[in-house]
């Protein structure tokens, strides 16, 4: 099953009832898929499991009709990324690799040396599809509008420990958090190329649910301090452990 399209919908996903699809995915299905009327495909939104459904309709305004549940609706671990936006492609990459490595909510930031205040979420929501699509994920993650660091910061959850990844010397390795950290939901905050200003650092270690880490000796790009980080927590007390989300064979 694992070949056949997957797709992404809002929509209730039950026995029986039509799915119309917007005119990008109807197109999707019909002119890159080249699917016909009476194909399968998978569908998930997030609440009902994985369907299997056939479609029906026309070429340009494709309905799906569910057929029968294939997965159960699972969840991924309760894990947030803040961000501090970078140049456009460098902050899809983000999004995109966010996803694939199972973050449920993603929330940019901005800070004293953010590289960009353009933000879009329409964009990064379809990035964020587009990923959970390929990647087996049962949900998407929710994508948020921007706020400033100091924000954010003054409404946050005090029982949901907050990885600082700072690029100082003064910071431990993850590892030595990981019993806190441990079947608890977290959030992991990564800074711009041109790091957190010493006004924010003071901030962020002044707060009682700020976990400082490193990366390491080196002085890791945007991006790449993002995957890092978040294939760490996975490592540590992510899902990691737990067998891929394979759809039945029928």
């Amino acid at each position: 099953m694992s070949h056949i399209a997957r797709i992404y919908t809002p929509e209730p996903l039950v026995e029986g009832q039509e799915i119309s699809l917007p005119a990008g995915q109807s197109r999707y299905l019909t002119r890159v898929m080249r699917l016909e009327t009476g194909a399968t495909v998978r569908v998930f939104n997030g609440a009902h499991g994985e369907w299997r459904c056939s479609l029906a309709g026309s070429p340009k305004s494709v309905v799906l009709v569910p057929q029968d549940q294939t997965r159960m609706q699972v969840s991924g671990p309760d894990l947030t990324l803040l961000f501090a936006p970078i140049k456009k492609a460098r902050t899809d990459f983000i999004v995109e690799k966010a996803t694939e490595l199972g973050v449920r909510s993603i929330q940019p930031v901005f800070t004293d040396y953010c590289q960009t205040h353009r933000v879009r979420v329409d964009r990064f929501e379809s990035l964020a599809i587009e990923a959970a699509e390929q990647t087996e994920r049962m949900d998407v993650p929710s994508v948020h509008e921007a706020r400033a660091l100091p924000k954010v910061l003054s409404e946050w959850e005090s029982n949901r420990p907050l990885i600082f990844c700072d690029e100082s010397a003064e910071a431990s390795p993850m590892e030595t958090y990981s019993k806190q950290l441990h079947e608890k939901p977290a959030a992991i905050l990564i800074g711009p190329e041109g790091g957190f200003s010493p006004k924010e650092r003071e901030m962020l270690r002044s707060l009682d649910f700020v976990m400082p880490i490193t990366l390491g000796p080196r002085i890791l790009r945007a991006e790449t301090a993002v995957v890092s980080a978040l294939t760490l927590w996975q490592s540590l007390v992510g899902d990691w452990q737990k067998a891929p989300y394979l759809p039945e064979s029928k």
